[in-house]
């Protein structure tokens, strides 16, 4: 794909972009219907610039330091010290994966049916 015609960078069309970003033309025009890909509209037509949709990539970039800084975030706005990391790193991972998170609890009260063989005697 060649973006340069006479040393300036010429516009992409909505199938140039869908091999460019190697997704579905469909996934383009959403992303176009929900103003969420910076496009330009000339009537029907939709053009991109290449610059944009790699600026634009930049910022939907997400990399492993997504868990640490929601966890230091979190420890911020929670003004708890740095002893909280286990809970708070599994309720970012929640976060961050759209999961809700529970509280592990354990069980305190003694199985039931053990008592009733203790007190015959017979186990």
């Amino acid at each position: 794909m060649n973006c340069l015609e006479d040393g300036q960078e010429r516009y992409l069309t909505i199938n140039e972009v869908s091999q460019y970003l190697n997704v579905k033309a469909c996934t383009i025009y959403s992303w176009v219907k929900r103003d969420e890909i910076p496009h330009y509209r000339l009537g029907k037509l939709l053009r991109f610039k290449k610059g944009d949709i790699d600026n634009w990539m930049e910022r939907h970039r997400e990399g492993v330091n997504v868990v640490e800084k929601k966890a230091r975030v979190i420890l911020k706005a929670m003004d708890r010290p740095i002893a909280d990391v286990n809970h708070l790193v599994k309720k970012t991972i929640a976060q961050v994966k759209g999961n809700r998170y529970i509280l592990p609890h354990r069980e305190t009260r003694p199985i039931k049916g053990l008592r009733k063989e203790v007190e015959d005697g017979t186990l």
